[in-house]
């Protein structure tokens, strides 16, 4: 009886590998991908069993361990010492871990609303993590995961665990000191929950692979602010989470010698907390709204009561005042300390932003002191264009104790764009509907940018 060519085990080492090669089965070189099994211990206590590629332990378990809440900066980690032979890992940290399966979650951090990706920057990053895998010894027997702005890949990892490869760019990161928000994560498979999960404890803004989610990664990532794009090849991509951050076109040029402000910090009775510090998109309800005004004007300010309470907000904050005066104030403040002549005014509770009103108005070229729109409740003043030649009426009104807006602007040049023209650009004047209560906020999360909502 004759036997397969590398039926014997060589000297008692690997088996010879056999290709078929469309008529017989022939050897070949190649060796399998190594396995193994590590247990890993914390604080001499046993915390987890980990299935692994044995290359770069350090990394893996760093980024693990980040994943897991256990550390959070490198300092946290006090040592980490492996051991291949005896397939172990231990671990020293400032603190005990929590007892898995507990309560204990993970950090989260939301990623910014920018960067904005071009489609070209997804298909860059993709093309660069399949070419470092092509180049990697492993090529072909294990997952791999790349992290990148869009023009470099920053990391690349591979292992046998689709999640493991996760965790070990958190952890090279980590050890390296490579911020990962606002970068692209890019894996070749399947994004499930497991991987969108450890993707939000690295702020990271958007996620690309071949392969289509799952519906609880996709429910994730529109959660938490992370892009996400699945299908990516052939030139086409679909995205199935917040797709406001890849841009395919050139940005609209912005509005010039105007500045955009919103207006924040009021009582929000109603609401019965802050309404601009509302979780949206995976931040912040104020945060959404400047993002869209970004895209309208060289500068947004945030007008508000108490300027550190926004320390978060990417702009330039500005404080009334005259403290506990309402809106007017916020106005004031904005003229005061705008560089331009004109200011265009939003209150931060009017999501449903219409750029091409906002420039109709911006655009009126008259020497009028306020340009309003005409709404169903008549004038829109939180909706506006202002000069700082109103700010000498203004403060008068502030100065007598005078804070309602329609009475206040009595004395000023406002021109008056009527209901026609607003709704021939915002027919359903969606523009002026707001969230002044917990049904309304909840209904707009429903609906997103849908102009369905309660009205102003």
């Amino acid at each position: 009886m004759s036997r397969l060519p590398g039926g014997d085990r060589n000297g008692g080492g690997e088996p010879t590998v056999l290709r078929f090669d469309g008529r017989r089965l022939v050897p070949v070189a190649h060796t399998p991908v190594p396995e193994l099994t590590v247990a890993l211990t914390v604080n001499g206590a046993s915390f987890a069993t980990l299935i692994a590629t044995p290359l770069d332990l350090h990394y893996l378990v760093a980024g693990f361990l980040r994943s897991q809440g256990v550390i959070r900066i490198a300092a946290d980690l006090l040592s980490l010492t492996v051991c291949e032979e005896r397939g172990s890992v231990s671990v020293r940290v400032r603190e005990d871990p929590p007892v898995r399966g507990s309560t204990a979650v993970a950090p989260v951090q939301f990623p910014a609303f920018g960067p904005f990706f071009p489609p070209e920057a997804i298909f860059a990053t993709m093309g660069r993590m399949a070419r470092a895998a092509e180049g990697s010894p492993e090529s072909g027997g294990v997952h791999s995961a790349g992290a990148g702005d869009g023009e470099r890949l920053l990391l690349f990892a591979e292992d046998i665990g689709r999640l493991n490869a996760v965790d070990r760019i958190a952890g090279e990161a980590l050890l390296k000191g490579i911020d990962l928000s606002g970068r692209i994560l890019a894996v070749p498979g399947r994004v499930s929950s497991g991987v969108a999960e450890k993707a939000v404890c690295l702020g990271i803004s958007a996620i690309a692979s071949h392969a289509a989610p799952t519906d609880s990664a996709v429910r994730i990532c529109a959660e938490h602010g992370i892009t996400l794009v699945g299908c990516v090849r052939g030139g086409r991509f679909n995205v199935y989470a917040n797709p406001e951050r890849v841009s395919t076109s050139m940005p609209a040029r912005r509005i010039p010698g105007v500045t955009g402000v919103i207006l924040s910090g009021g009582p929000s009775r109603r609401m019965g907390c802050d309404k601009a510090l509302l979780p949206y998109r995976g931040g912040r309800f104020i945060e959404a709204i400047h993002r869209k005004m970004a895209e309208l004007f060289d500068e947004v300010i945030v007008a508000v009561g108490d300027p550190d309470r926004y320390a978060f907000m990417p702009c330039r904050r500005v404080k009334d005042l005259f403290p506990g005066m309402g809106a007017l104030a916020g106005i004031h403040s904005a003229l005061v300390h705008s560089a331009t002549d004109r200011v265009f005014v939003l209150a931060c509770d009017m999501p449903h932003i219409k750029g091409e009103l906002i420039r109709h108005l911006c655009a009126v070229a008259d020497e009028a002191d306020v340009v309003a729109p005409e709404g169903r409740g008549g004038l829109e003043f939180l909706h506006a264009m202002y000069r700082k030649s109103a700010l000498p009426a203004i403060e008068e009104a502030l100065r007598s104790g005078r804070k309602d807006l329609r009475s206040s602007h009595d004395g000023l040049r406002v021109h008056r764009v009527g209901r026609d023209a607003v709704e021939r650009i915002d027919p359903g004047m969606s523009a002026f509907r707001n969230i002044n209560t917990p049904q309304d906020y909840f209904r707009f999360r429903r609906c997103g940018d849908s102009p369905r909502g309660p009205s102003a």
